[in-house]
């Protein structure tokens, strides 16, 4: 699909925290941790359809946190980049699997093997009085 919807910047909400964990004074310093939110119901630009489509899969509210990179700005738009992959995964209507029969080839493969596996089993067992 290449006319896609865009996510806005601007109908995204951003928080941002200190990031954890080891690197002494910058990461425990800088607020370089982000928390984006996007309303789907909020949203001015968003087709109808899409919000009813999306909605239906992810909920009204679509959360991303990352703290991947050490600038805020790169983690600002990893987590915009995260958002749109889950508005576009959503929007994406599949097709209906049509079930088919499985052919006479396979069939017969299927049961060959399951005769293999039956001998190799029988060949494993005690021998018997009449063997």
């Amino acid at each position: 699909m290449s006319s896609r919807w865009v996510v806005p910047e601007d109908e995204v909400a951003f928080r941002y925290m200190a990031s954890g964990g080891p690197g002494g004074q910058h990461a425990n310093r800088s607020n370089t941790k982000v928390e984006a939110v996007f309303r789907i119901d909020e949203s001015r630009s968003m087709p109808d359809f899409l919000k009813q489509r999306v909605g239906a899969k992810l909920g009204e509210v679509i959360r991303v946190t990352v703290d991947d990179e050490r600038s805020q700005f790169r983690n600002r738009q990893l987590a915009l980049e995260r958002i749109q992959e889950r508005v576009d995964r959503a929007a994406r209507v599949e097709r209906p699997r049509r079930a088919t029969k499985p052919t006479r080839g396979s069939q017969r493969r299927r049961l060959d093997t399951k005769r293999q596996r039956g001998d190799v089993k029988r060949q494993r067992r005690r021998p018997g009085l009449d063997d």
